[in-house]
């Protein structure tokens, strides 16, 4: 078998990157024998993230989706509510909605930071105050790890009371108005999947500052299992918690964060640097209210003045084996959310014209200078 060279080696879109304060907690959790879900491992993730956070009450799950669900069935979402959300956003910011058997509403985004649009919120509110049938729940998603605008969100809610669950999967390690992402929300969502800026393998948590919902989530996400000797349930529960190994993992992760942002930044000006005066090429913008983490790197291209639309760069990459993915396709184009769920949009021609000339740039945290010359050189041979 031929192996590749390493100018033909695979750049993947954002793979994980460990070291060795991963490798010592896993082998601490080994030594334990603390191995099934829950132990030590995860006890010291939750009391680390919430330090790093300051976000002062977590519980470590399986998954983000996990995370989610568990958040708004304690808020009481059941069949026949409207919860709304980023139409601009990963299916899993949404399809808890449905599993609670309620119908989510997408709102567009805006141009500022590709988030929920602050104003069309606004009017849809208004409207449905006039049509006496408020939303449950608002969920924004931090978009590639920019925060939505959260003060306007929350200030947009507050007279309506309905609390706002921050999809900050994304978003790990960056900032609003000088707090980590996901502060000051009823909950807030992350998710530590493989491609994260930080990962657990597979996993997520939720977090809130008020105590008695985590507590509530803890207890749904094992079995809703009573305090008995013996297995009592007077509820139906999840198997949602995450496993000690992977906690272990996370605390190694959580650790280098502030490393794993600074290298997202690097990545990003990098490509900017290199590709900012190339017309009809832009970049994502970062609003003025935040620090985004730069999870990816993205680009919009304008095919009328680049001379090749986004799919035809992306292929263009694959022949280089190099990875890049179109920008999350918004929910009220999902086929799923027109058949079997069917749901309304507010809005949308921002998110689709995002969707339709978005490109997401590999931005692996451990990429090379020779790496990303290779992107940006791909990209270029597609200019007529």
């Amino acid at each position: 078998m031929t192996i590749k060279s390493d100018k033909n080696r695979r750049i993947f879109l954002s793979p994980p990157h460990i070291g060795d304060e991963e490798i010592r907690f896993v082998h601490e959790a080994f030594d334990s024998n603390y191995i099934a879900p829950l132990g030590p491992q995860v006890d010291a993730f939750e009391r680390e993230f919430a330090e790093k956070t300051e976000i002062p009450y977590t519980v470590a799950l399986s998954s983000g989706t996990a995370a989610m669900h568990l958040a708004l069935r304690i808020l009481g979402v059941k069949p026949g509510d409207e919860v709304f959300a980023s139409t601009l956003t990963f299916i899993g910011s949404v399809s808890p909605v449905t599993f609670l058997g309620a119908t989510p509403v997408f709102i567009d985004a805006d141009r500022i930071s590709w988030n929920m649009n602050p104003d069309v919120l606004a009017e849809e509110l208004e409207r449905c105050k006039k049509c006496s049938k408020v939303p449950k729940a608002v969920i924004p998603t931090d978009l590639y790890g920019q925060c939505a605008d959260y003060d306007r969100i929350r200030e947009i809610c507050e007279p309506y009371h309905i609390p706002v669950v921050i999809d900050a999967a994304e978003a790990c390690g960056a900032l609003y108005k000088g707090k980590h992402a996901g502060f000051g929300a009823k909950a807030a969502v992350f998710s530590f999947n493989g491609n994260k800026i930080i990962t657990t393998s597979g996993g997520g948590l939720l977090a809130s500052e008020e105590k008695s919902l985590i507590e509530q989530a803890r207890f749904l996400s094992q079995q809703a299992r009573d305090a008995f000797p013996h297995y009592e349930h007077s509820e139906i529960g999840y198997n949602y918690r995450m496993s000690n190994v992977l906690a272990a993992i996370g605390r190694g992760q959580l650790r280098i964060l502030d490393e794993r942002v600074k290298a997202k930044h690097r990545i990003f000006n990098y490509y900017k640097n290199a590709l900012k005066d190339i017309p009809g090429i832009e970049f994502m913008p970062e609003a003025s209210y935040g620090r985004a983490n730069r999870w990816l790197t993205v680009i919009l291209i304008n095919p009328e003045i680049f001379g090749a639309d986004r799919e035809t760069v992306r292929i263009s990459l694959e022949s280089e084996n190099i990875e890049s993915r179109p920008v999350w396709k918004p929910m009220h184009l999902q086929p799923v959310f027109k058949t079997t769920y069917p749901s309304r949009a507010v809005g949308g021609e921002i998110a689709e014209d995002l969707f339709h000339r978005g490109l997401c740039l590999p931005s692996g945290t451990a990429m090379t200078n020779e790496d990303m010359e290779r992107v940006i050189a791909a990209i270029l041979k597609c200019r007529m």
